[in-house]
């Protein structure tokens, strides 16, 4: 959420920064403006009268204990008439502030100077490209096929006990996802993440404080009877335990990392792009989080990109970085990176990561602050990205190591897996 005194103190760099995000609603800068100023000469009406009342409670104890009980009584007259100001008055800036607030949850992150302007995908800038591409034979296979071929994935079977969108992992397959997971874990604990096993079900203002709600609410699967919401991300649960939290200065870095199901509606998502593992409702993800000082959120982010890449050398996946345009970017990000690997089979490139600052617009909402050398609590930056979500993993895997033999299984992996192969 983005702060009223910026937005108030740069209505001008505030409009043209949300134009980069494609937003379509810039008059809400100026209503936003024009509430925050009834709100703050409410404000001090309000003051205005406290202060006389207080001053006359003053002046009727001091005429009680000189025995002036005719002039104390006249002033006690008028305290009815401050009570029933001040009530009013603070009615007006109660309605006044959730106004502001229903107002505010409206914006989107503004975005960082280097966001390109875009409207789409396509327009997202392309920052390195690394590893050659595999070159496959004339009768290689797309990752469902070969799913089938082994028997590792059943797609059919999910759709039967769920849903489409909820596969079957069986044998191999079921232990390559096993062995992914540990990797990715293991290299975030030796780049000094703490791990977490958070809940995967959420409430209301764990949904708010990362800007899942109001925003999202259509695209995460609602348990109504309780209120509750599956998460979408381990990033959810992680970054709200330090809600309504006041860190140490010394306290910073915090990282963690962590591995949940993650689950999607993906509600019109159809086509043959998103066929097989391409685009699940379930999931599997590990993720990494940090809250930072806000002077070292950005060389955070380029350490957390490269920690991504890492990962993907490893691999030994072909793979490009791409700095999100505005209107590719989230509701909530200031600066975006994604990460897409070649799918040989496919011949296309699949997202796999998307590593953002959110900088202090998460925090904002998290009540998420640190006390400096000052002793004052400022905000602190919040970022996360994922490292690495499975299901598009796995399908380039299986698609970029078939051989006449089986699939291959990365050297890296064999420790974990502990087969070379799935044949």
């Amino acid at each position: 959420m983005l702060h009223i005194n910026y937005i108030r103190e740069n209505k001008t760099e505030v409009i043209e920064r949300l134009a980069i995000k494609n937003f379509k609603h810039p008059e809400l800068v100026d209503q936003i403006i024009q509430l925050d100023e009834n709100r703050r000469q409410t404000q001090s009406k309000l003051d205005a009268v406290s202060a006389e009342a207080n001053l006359s409670a003053k002046q009727i104890g001091d005429l009680m204990r000189q025995g002036k009980k005719e002039e104390a009584d006249a002033i006690k007259a008028k305290t009815t008439l401050f009570k029933e100001q001040i009530k009013t008055l603070g009615d007006q800036l109660n309605d006044v502030e959730e106004q502001i607030k229903k107002q505010l949850v409206l914006l989107p992150n503004l975005p960082h100077a280097s966001v390109p302007k875009g409207t789409s995908a396509e327009d997202n800038e392309i920052v390195l490209e690394h590893g050659s591409k595999p070159v496959l034979t004339t009768q290689a296979l797309p990752h469902w096929e070969l799913a089938a071929k082994y028997k590792i994935i059943d797609f059919e079977l999910g759709t039967k006990i769920t849903g489409a969108g909820f596969p079957v992992y069986k044998g191999k397959g079921a232990k390559l996802q096993r062995a992914l997971i540990q990797f990715f874990l293991d290299r975030a604990g030796a780049a000094d993440y703490d791990e977490i096993q958070p809940p995967i079900l959420i409430n209301e203002a764990s949904g708010f404080g990362t800007g899942q709600l109001p925003d999202k609410e259509g695209q995460m699967y609602h348990v109504g009877v309780d209120n509750l919401y599956l998460i979408p991300t381990a990033e959810v649960p992680i970054t709200n335990l330090y809600r309504d939290v006041i860190l140490k200065e010394e306290d910073l870095p915090i990282k963690n990392c962590g591995y949940t199901p993650c689950f999607r509606r993906e509600a019109g998502s159809y086509g043959a792009h998103v066929r097989g593992l391409n685009r699940l409702h379930q999931f599997d993800k590990v993720e990494i989080v940090q809250v930072t000082h806000p002077d070292q959120s950005y060389p955070t982010l380029e350490k957390m990109s490269q920690h991504v890449q890492s990962l993907l050398k490893e691999l030994e996946l072909p793979y490009r970085v791409l700095r999100l345009c505005g209107g590719d970017m989230s509701f909530t990000a200031a600066l975006t990176f994604d990460m897409e690997v070649w799918c040989a089979a496919q011949a296309r490139w699949l997202e796999v990561s998307s590593v953002s600052n959110f900088e202090t617009f998460q925090s904002n909402r998290l009540k998420l602050r640190f006390k400096g050398k000052d002793g004052k609590p400022q905000l602190a930056h919040t970022l996360n990205g994922s490292a690495l979500a499975l299901p598009r993993i796995v399908a380039s895997l299986l698609e970029n190591n078939q051989t006449e033999k089986g699939i291959r299984i990365p050297q890296v992996l064999v420790p974990y897996t502990k087969f070379e192969w799935i044949n």
